[in-house]
């Protein structure tokens, strides 16, 4: 049986990007160690350069992820993300628009695997998460917590 998940109920959503050497099988060892101790990716984008890799990743259980990457030598840096929910591909745009209608840049966008409860969600990276947040509830979206992607 898989112990509940600790969260607080606003508890804005970790993501940590995982600094891994340009070699083969570094990402598999990542997630293989996140799926031996019940640790599930949300949501997953990988940046190449020459030398290494970026991974950036969203986990149901950011402490436990956290613990595991200290231990088994995956450099990381953790940071914040908005998590918006969205009910398919055709509001990306709308996402898009309330962020530029509110003169907010955005760094970077990428969908979540899989999202509790069957919605999408994308996780966005914006110079301002706070005003960000506010357009998006403004115009209708739910900006997620870490809470709502528990399991």
């Amino acid at each position: 049986m898989t112990a509940q998940i600790k969260t607080r109920p606003n508890e804005p959503v970790k993501q940590f990007s995982v600094f891994a050497e340009n070699r083969l099988g570094r990402l598999h060892d990542l997630t293989t160690l996140f799926k031996a101790h019940d640790v599930h990716v949300m949501g997953l984008t990988v940046l190449d350069t020459t030398d290494s890799a970026i991974v950036r990743v969203i986990v149901d259980d950011p402490d436990t992820a956290r613990e595991l990457m200290i231990n088994n030598d995956f450099p990381y840096v953790e940071s914040e993300v908005l998590a918006v929910e969205i009910g398919d591909e055709s509001q990306l745009n709308g996402v898009l628009a309330a962020l530029f209608e509110a003169e907010i840049n955005v760094l970077y966008v990428y969908s979540f695997i899989k999202r509790p409860e069957g919605r999408s969600a994308l996780a966005v990276n914006a110079e301002d998460q706070d005003v960000a947040a506010q357009a998006l509830a403004q115009r209708g979206y739910r900006v997620l917590t870490q809470h709502d992607i528990a399991r």
